[in-house]
């Protein structure tokens, strides 16, 4: 793993290129990716030294050992936004656990995926069939390593409709699930914030890869005093990003992946526009200029009253934001847990009590405070509800690929002369 992660380094900008070339991704931000990947590796060659166990004593001579194995076979799915980052992700942990593995990428982004694995193969002490991919264009391959009981854990990074269908779908095989799914997170800015300094943050945060990541910002609850001046600034520091081709390093919003998800997120935007309360900023399909023939996606924000409304509550997997207002804390709390997700959400406040009151009230696996994105290994991630089962990242993560054995043994009590 070690030695794998330094072969991805040494290439670290080859394999960048080829992710924006593949999904669209900003070139800036798919080098991120790969040094996340980096970072991933070399922790979980740490951990793969040290899975404890441990050993109740029961009674006088009575010992129970509790060891954690590796579950056996792990079917990886990994999903086209960070296909580098989200293979690594769950290949890691997996491998520290001593599992072998069957990877099924997207066909959007097979090619980066089957060279990144191939560093991994050409290491000599690499043991044939630890680590296999088969790459499709359909979803036989998927189907089989759901339904297979010949797969032990599956782990699946994607939409939370086709993590319940995985969900029915493998239910006869009893397999342990690792399921990262949706989300919808809520960013609760409150009346102390700096809003010409959250806002630019907060664009970013709703953009990252085009708006197609799983923890994207899509609802920013503001405190109603602040509203207004939250519409304006945010808008303008959308408008402010620079819409252009993944590997132009000035690209902030890179295009979307193809031209079916920009049809079925231009949809979704379009009649979201027409029933929020207020349009802020509608963007649409970049038509003219030289991006015209591409899948670009310049970002939308709307202002709306209502929690309920399909767009507040559906994941929107494109560039597209919401401000809804709110008065007190507790209502703040109430609007950002009125979902059906529980991914991820952020605190914005000085007031460090109320922040951390707030994220401990929100029903969200990882809750920021002034930020928002910031994932790396040592901290799980994973979601309440339908955002998931299992963690990822961090210790944790081992537990999806390992499973626990009780040994008994009755040794007595030796007897003393």
């Amino acid at each position: 793993m070690l030695r794998w992660a330094d072969r991805i380094e040494s290439r670290a900008e080859e394999l960048a290129r080829l992710i924006s070339v593949e999904n669209g991704r900003a070139i800036r931000q798919a080098r991120l990716e790969i040094g996340g990947a980096v970072s991933e590796l070399r922790y979980y060659a740490g951990l793969a030294r040290h899975i404890p166990g441990h050993v109740v004593e029961s009674e006088p001579g009575v010992f129970s050992t509790i060891l954690r194995e590796p579950l056996g076979v792990a079917g990886i799915i990994v999903p086209w936004n960070a296909p580098v980052g989200l293979l690594v992700r769950s290949l890691a942990p997996a491998m520290a656990a001593g599992c072998a593995s069957v990877i099924k990428p997207a066909p959007q982004t097979t090619i980066i995926t089957a060279r990144v694995l191939e560093l991994l193969s050409a290491d000599s002490e690499m043991q044939k069939g630890a680590v296999n991919m088969v790459g499709e264009v359909g979803h036989e391959v998927a189907k089989r390593l759901v339904s297979s009981g010949g797969v032990d854990v599956l782990s699946f990074t994607g939409s939370s409709v086709m993590g319940q269908q995985i969900m029915a779908d493998a239910s006869s095989t009893m397999k342990r699930l690792s399921l990262e799914l949706g989300g919808k997170s809520c960013c609760l800015v409150f009346e102390d914030v700096d809003i010409t300094v959250a806002a630019p943050k907060l664009a970013a945060a709703a953009t990252v890869l085009s708006g197609q990541q799983c923890t994207t910002a899509r609802r920013i609850l503001v405190h109603r005093s602040r509203v207004e001046e939250m519409k304006h600034s945010l808008a303008a520091a959308l408008k402010a990003l620079v819409i252009g081709p993944g590997l132009e390093e000035t690209t902030d919003v890179g295009p979307m992946v193809d031209a079916a998800a920009q049809n079925r997120v231009g949809a979704m935007i379009e009649r979201a526009c027409d029933e929020a309360d207020e349009v802020l900023l509608r963007g649409g399909k970049v038509t003219d200029g030289r991006l015209e023939k591409g899948c670009f996606q310049a970002p939308t924000l709307v202002a709306h009253g209502d929690s309920g409304a399909f767009f507040c509550q559906e994941e929107i997997f494109g560039p597209f934001a919401v401000i809804e207002a709110f008065d007190t804390e507790s209502e703040a709390i109430a609007l950002a847990n009125h979902t059906v997700y529980g991914l991820s959400g952020s605190v914005w406040t000085h007031d460090g009590d109320r922040a951390m009151r707030v994220a401990r009230a929100l029903r969200n696996g990882t809750v920021w405070i002034n930020d928002h994105n910031r994932l790396f290994p040592e901290a799980e991630t994973g979601g309440y509800r339908h955002s998931g089962l299992g963690r990822l990242h961090g210790y944790e993560a081992l537990a999806d690929f390992t499973t626990l054995k009780h040994v008994y043994q009755d040794v007595g009590v030796a007897v003393h002369g």
